[in-house]
């Protein structure tokens, strides 16, 4: 299956320093990113809050950065802060390729993200030769393969840990070095605990990002969640949420105690 991602933007960093630039300003470790897959790396402000996640590409000159559309003035602007005398070009080539997902395909030109999803770049001549499903289908397979996005109304929001970007390293080294808001990231790490978590929600009622969870047994002052990511589907709404780890399984409500119940789907 394929499906048009016209709602990611695409920048091209190339020169001599993108490597070296990339790796003091992301989470992940760039070096041991290679030629054919997708490598998961968070965007951090110094307090180690995610501004973005990218979907990060090797290409022959340098590197590709993928991630939602309404956020590329902001992140091309922050990056360019951090350039200074680095040999880094930072191009916007949103315009140039059609970023296509694909579900359970295999091509030879892909970009592999896991067993299930990859990612092609084509042109618009190319694109025509496809035929495309809904994104629908690929914001399904994102949220059942727990792979967030950061968008506007999520940036700044949460640290790594929450996102699940820990596990297993899949967005974060722990043995990289600098980047900034690392130390918060390490600290928690390996010195606290972490309290929230992604999960898998299932709704019949309408689920939009940003809503809060609500757990009547949490004794948090707010709320004990927040959705970072949904889609409707068929008849069904689902989602990614945070979630306190201690409430995982109590009943879970979107908003307040009386709003619609949330049924968490467990692919354990």
């Amino acid at each position: 299956m394929f499906v048009r991602l016209d709602n990611r933007a695409l920048i091209r960093l190339t020169g001599k320093d993108s490597e070296s630039f990339l790796q003091s300003q992301l989470s992940n470790d760039v070096n041991k990113l290679d030629n054919s897959s997708i490598q998961l790396s968070a965007y951090c402000q110094h307090q180690g809050k995610i501004l973005v996640l990218f979907w990060l590409l090797r290409c022959e000159d340098g590197f590709f950065l993928s991630f939602p559309l309404d956020l590329i003035e902001t992140i091309i602007n922050r990056l360019k802060m951090f350039i200074l005398m680095s040999d880094v070009k930072i191009e916007n080539a949103s315009d140039k390729y059609l970023q296509v997902g694909l579900i359970k395909e295999n091509k030879a030109d892909a970009y592999v993200l896991n067993g299930q999803l990859s990612l092609m770049l084509v042109d618009s001549q190319s694109a025509e030769k496809f035929t495309f499903a809904s994104r629908h289908y690929w914001d399904k397979a994102c949220i059942d393969n727990l792979i967030p996005e950061v968008n506007s109304l999520t940036t700044e929001k949460f640290v790594p840990q929450m996102l699940n970007l820990d596990i297993d390293e899949i967005g974060v080294s722990f043995t990289k070095g600098c980047y900034p808001g690392q130390e918060v990231v390490a600290r928690l790490h390996y010195l606290g605990k972490v309290k929230r978590r992604l999960f898998v929600f299932k709704s019949v009622s309408e689920i939009k990002v940003g809503d809060d969870l609500f757990c009547p047994s949490s004794k948090s002052a707010r709320t004990c969640g927040s959705v970072v990511f949904q889609v409707k589907f068929k008849a069904d709404y689902f989602c990614l949420a945070t979630l306190e780890v201690a409430h995982k399984d109590d009943q879970i409500y979107l908003n307040n105690e009386q709003g619609p119940t949330l049924t968490r789907i467990n692919y354990e």
